[in-house]
């Protein structure tokens, strides 16, 4: 059986595993039971990016959510009759915490009762299959898998499966969202739930959608990657008409959506996480005026500080843009520093729609020459520590401008930080040895003269005596000999 845990926790980014520790911890101080649920589990059998923590508890979330709003988390949305809450995690990590339920029907069609139950009844009554599959975290099963409704192999075939026949009666809106799946992860309608859809369109259920179900699915859209495939087989299936007439009427301007898309990849490239559901839902109305948007989005039961936030975002957007471009910040530090504290929806918007040249050269050296610079940071550190720098404050200051004169062109190699490093710093080069000792040796050297060498494990023989006296040889002798005997004769 596959390890889901060590699957989990090795493709969690460092903020989404805190997040998920605490939410752990939490939960076992209160003795509630908690999963990892839905959209998490689904994009994590699929290999697709975990972009949002769904946790569901045995008790109340609220209590949850108190407690870690005191650790710097932002709840966003808080819907106390179904006990569900939207929630920004410390660390930029987007979730959610829900009560485990039972959605009891009197008949098709009619609202639901609800009632708080276990996790198993609550992955039963889900709309589809993909969705009703869990990961406990409680110690003594953490890990395990809990798929009742046999979703991880609908995953497999790649299908999109309803549960229950009476899926579309109960909840109309699941005729958006079932769209909505398929055309995220490339799947297909299984077999009985493309029938049980179809007779939904016939018997005219689309049109029963609530404008505010119809909003949530909006909403949700905005989130996607790929929204333009979605829209698409929305208007294929005459349903964009069912979330708002004008939208149908007045054609979507797909080619904003994709443009907005593809900078969402290139900033994913470049390490970063963008959330663009407000610049993408002003990409899908861009052909509303302004009048018509508020009032779609107010009749689609956003709130009004949602509608203030999407209204006023282009302008916001405008305003950063011509504050980059301008002369305060001509130098690419500083450049570098506005950009870093700026959100990355305005950023993206800019990079996809701003006509502002120098603010959109600006955004394109940030992220493909200045944030891969910065990565070299930890090598000035380890640089400046070897001359001799004690850490602290100047230490700091000294770093900084050693990056900023990286920006310019300059330090690029290890001989010419370090030159730069004493200079900033003020540590002097340490004085070379003084060459006087090797000085007095070569002297010695000819003192002593030119010796052979003598090879080593040999002794040298002591040197012979001089003699004046002539030094006899048989040669010499042997001619004195023979005069003598001729004498005799």
């Amino acid at each position: 059986m596959p390890d889901y845990m060590f699957l989990l926790e090795s493709r969690l980014l460092p903020e989404q595993r805190a997040a998920l520790l605490r939410v752990q911890e939490l939960s076992a101080a209160m003795g509630f039971n908690v999963y990892l649920t839905g959209g998490t589990v689904r994009d994590l059998i699929t290999g697709a990016s975990l972009r949002d923590l769904d946790f569901t508890v045995e008790g109340n979330p609220s209590k949850i959510a108190r407690e870690l709003e005191k650790g710097g988390a932002k709840v966003l949305a808080e819907d106390e009759k179904l006990r569900h809450v939207e929630i920004l995690f410390s660390g930029d990590c987007e979730g959610s915490i829900a009560a485990a339920r039972d959605d009891h029907y009197v008949r098709p069609g009619t609202r639901p009762e609800i009632r708080w139950s276990t996790i198993m009844e609550d992955l039963r009554r889900r709309d589809f299959s993909l969705n009703a599959i869990a990961i406990s975290l409680n110690p003594a099963s953490r890990g395990l898998l809990l798929d009742p409704t046999n979703g991880l192999s609908d995953v497999e075939r790649a299908e999109v499966r309803a549960l229950i026949i009476h899926s579309f009666t109960n909840q109309p809106v699941r005729l958006l969202r079932v769209l909505r799946f398929a055309a995220r992860m490339g799947f297909k309608l299984e077999q009985r739930t493309q029938e049980w859809f179809d007779l939904a369109i016939e018997r005219d259920l689309h049109h029963t959608i609530t404008p505010e179900d119809a909003g949530t699915e909006l909403r949700s859209l905005a989130r996607e990657e790929n929204p333009a495939a979605i829209l698409k087989s929305w208007e294929e299936h005459d349903l964009l008409e069912t979330v708002h007439p004008m939208l149908a009427k007045k054609h979507l301007d797909l080619d904003s959506v994709n443009r907005l898309s593809k900078v969402r990849d290139d900033l994913f490239m470049a390490g970063l996480r963008p959330r663009l559901a407000t610049p993408m839902m002003l990409a899908i109305l861009g052909r509303l005026k302004d009048r018509e948007q508020g009032s779609l989005l107010h009749k689609l039961g956003f709130r009004a500080a949602e509608v203030d936030q999407i209204l006023s975002f282009e302008e916001e957007a405008h305003a950063a843009g011509k504050e980059l471009a301008g002369k305060k910040l001509a130098a690419p530090i500083d450049a570098y520093r506005f950009l870093e504290k700026m959100r990355t929806d305005i950023l993206a918007h800019l990079l996809a729609f701003s006509s502002n040249s120098t603010a959109v050269s600006k955004i394109r050296a940030y992220l493909n020459k200045w944030r891969p610079l910065r990565q070299g940071i930890p090598a000035i550190v380890n640089e400046l520590t070897a001359i001799g720098m004690p850490p602290g404050a100047k230490f700091d200051a000294v770093v900084d401008q050693v990056f900023a004169m990286q920006m310019t062109g300059r330090g690029k190699t290890p001989e010419e930080r370090v030159k730069i490093l004493r200079k900033l710093s003020g540590i002097k080069e340490p004085p070379k040895p003084k060459e006087t000792k090797g000085k007095e040796k070569k002297h010695a050297g000819k003192i002593v003269g030119k010796a052979a060498p003598i090879p080593v494990g040999k002794v040298a023989a002591p040197p012979a005596r001089m003699s004046s006296a002539p030094v006899k040889t048989h040669k010499a002798a042997a001619p004195a000999k023979v005069e003598k005997k001729k004498k005799k004769k």
